[in-house]
């Protein structure tokens, strides 16, 4: 990731869409994962980090338990969609891995509100999970289309 400096307005959402503004200061030379069986583990693994630096409650246990359950399904579920012998359990398998990263980006919006101190990094594991969760979509529509 660059080190960057986010311009927000009092207006924008922290977890709207829309992309923020940003000043950068040095250039990503982090290199980019394409595959995606190591991306969604990856994933998977920092949503696990992230539950851990979590603290447990009354308000948090349910939380917590939901989003690693949903952040690390969704390389589970990609695994399955790899291996699939049909494209009906294909689509199948990656209509999964889309519900599975929305619902991750729901219970890290859900985190930031109940923990307001890990709500930058819950914002970046956010985008992370939109970016799946595009990926998803894309691939199923174009599944779809192709019936």
């Amino acid at each position: 990731m660059t080190k960057s400096e986010n311009v927000w307005r009092e207006d924008d959402s922290l977890w709207s869409d829309r992309e923020t503004l940003s000043i950068h200061e040095e250039p990503d030379t982090t290199p980019l994962v394409y595959d995606l069986e190591e991306r969604t583990a990856r994933f998977g693994e920092v949503v696990i980090d992230f539950a851990k630096r979590i603290p447990r409650g009354p308000l948090t246990d349910r939380i917590i338990d939901q989003l690693v359950g949903a952040g690390t399904s969704v390389g589970a579920n990609y695994i399955e969609a790899d291996d699939s012998v049909s494209k009906k359990e294909l689509l199948k398998c990656i209509g999964t891995c889309r519900k599975e990263s929305r619902e991750t980006k729901h219970f890290l919006r859900v985190v930031a509100r109940a923990v307001p101190e890990l709500q930058r990094d819950a914002r970046e594991l956010w985008l992370e999970a939109r970016s799946l969760h595009l990926i998803f979509s894309r691939i199923w529509r174009t599944g779809k289309q192709s019936e």
